[in-house]
């Protein structure tokens, strides 16, 4: 076994309560939301996407975002940082008077998606996120940047190199330290992921970059496998493997937080996430949910007791 101190930490971004419960019909309370990230925190998650500064009316299970992050703030403690989606000025007037230090920003490459996710093509989308984004570093705030079907579209099918590359540029022109490689679809493979990172390394080397993987074909954790030997150390994740896209129809949750863990451990290489109580939180969601999830470790825990 290779000792963690050799390799360097991976960050893991714990989206639970964004991307894992925007799809689910069941609306979660503010205080069961709140026991979700108690468990994160404690479990020690550093960094974890709260929520997202969206029409309600759209997306019903975020409508109390301004409310979680008041209840998080008045423990008054020192915790993981607080991150959260938002899409257009709303939205960054919303996050300014939630007081955010750091936001997430993203667009789709592809026109098809773009126009189903946001109603106006990738070109257009992109025009208006990059002004948004000015306005956001403007008035302090760290961006994340994210570029949605990055890996290919359902619907458009693959999506060139080239095209990712622009957005990216232009994303890192307008501010952004952090760009977010997103397989919106679950299309992605280890080689293309290990392609698309190497180059936007290359030739945009002052970039951060970040992926968020969705595990439709199976092939999550292969894809992060080969991000991280690429070079990226900051990855998205859903407890359990809650989450999809809305707008892409059999677009499965994200790589398990709890599978994400057991892999980068067995490979020495440190989270800092304790798998036993990111696991309690897998049990958690299914007493919630009244359905187990895909991931495996709480799974693999079980059959050890």
């Amino acid at each position: 076994m290779i000792e963690s101190e050799t390799r360097p930490e991976v960050l893991i971004e714990d989206e639970t309560l964004r991307d894992g419960l925007q799809l689910e019909s069941r609306i979660f309370s503010l205080e069961e939301k709140l026991r979700i990230y108690r468990q994160l925190s404690e479990a020690g998650v550093r960094r974890i996407q709260a929520g997202s500064f969206v029409n309600p009316k759209k997306v019903p299970q975020m409508a109390d975002t301004e409310q979680l992050l008041e209840e998080i703030r008045k423990g008054g403690q020192e915790g993981p940082l607080l991150s959260a989606l938002i899409l257009n000025d709303k939205g960054l007037e919303r996050a300014l008077s939630c007081k955010m230090e750091h936001v997430s920003m993203s667009v789709s490459v592809s026109n098809t998606h773009s126009q189903k996710n946001a109603g106006k093509t990738a070109a257009n989308a992109l025009s208006a996120m990059i002004v948004l984004i000015r306005q956001a570093i403007g008035a302090g705030l760290a961006v994340r940047a994210g570029l949605q079907c990055s890996f290919g579209c359902a619907y458009e099918g693959a999506i060139h190199e080239n095209t990712v590359l622009e957005a990216a540029e232009k994303l890192a022109g307008a501010g952004a330290q952090e760009v977010n490689l997103a397989d919106t679809t679950g299309m992605a493979n280890p080689l293309g992921i290990a392609k698309l990172v190497e180059r936007v390394n290359r030739e945009l080397p002052e970039l951060t970059i970040s992926l968020h993987l969705h595990d439709t074909r199976g092939l999550g954790l292969a894809n992060m496998y080969a991000g991280y030997q690429a070079g990226v150390r900051t990855f998205d994740a859903s407890t359990g493997g809650l989450g999809g896209c809305p707008f892409v129809k059999g677009a499965a949750g994200n790589v398990p937080t709890e599978d994400a863990v057991n892999m980068f451990s067995s490979m020495g290489v440190g989270t800092g996430v304790d798998m036993v109580k990111i696991c309690d939180t897998v049990k958690f969601l299914e007493q919630l949910l009244g359905r187990k999830l895909p991931g495996r470790m709480k799974m693999v825990l079980d059959a050890e007791k």
